[in-house]
């Protein structure tokens, strides 16, 4: 198999430091290296759409909601894993921009509800089959069937432990 570039920060880790196990940075380093090359790849999508992975983030938890997509503020901070305040300034652009709206809580008048508008609504199910169809894509370069099928539970099970302990 061809080394990549974490095979090569490998190398100069056991060269510099011998007596320290840099064996984590072969899952860790590929790990966060994948993330930072899908996150280059949805943000360049995106773009096109006049999106950022942010804005389609909050908009694709909205829509995943189901009718009538909408949320608290707090449910959606605590799903987007973001403090009050960024989600705060995230709700204001989006609603700038005729994507969201915010609603008085009939159940609670002293706060309120994001909902999608209809033109997020729009723009959500326009953005995703596109972005599902480029990262099957994505996949169907370097794996199987048989492969996808045994790295999606071991992927599971490493983040549901990093969930557990951070």
């Amino acid at each position: 198999m061809m080394p990549d570039r974490i095979d090569h920060i490998l190398e100069q880790w056991q060269r510099e430091l011998p007596s320290v196990d840099v064996s984590p940075l072969a899952v860790v380093g590929r790990v966060l290296r994948i993330a930072r090359l899908l996150e280059k790849h949805r943000e360049a999508l995106l773009a096109g759409y006049g999106l950022s992975v942010w804005s389609f983030d909050v908009l694709a938890t909205l829509r995943r909601q189901g009718p009538p997509y909408r949320l608290k503020p707090t449910d959606l901070y605590g799903l987007l894993m973001l403090s009050s305040g960024a989600m705060t300034n995230r709700i204001d652009r989006l609603e700038q921009e005729g994507l969201v709206v915010r609603r008085r809580d009939a159940g609670d008048r002293r706060s309120v509800i994001v909902e999608l508008t209809p033109k997020g609504i729009g723009l959500a199910e326009t953005v995703m089959p596109v972005l599902f169809e480029r990262e099957r894509d994505l996949l169907a370069r370097f794996a199987q069937g048989e492969e996808l099928t045994a790295i999606a539970p071991l992927l599971r099970r490493f983040l549901l432990s990093l969930e557990e302990s951070i």
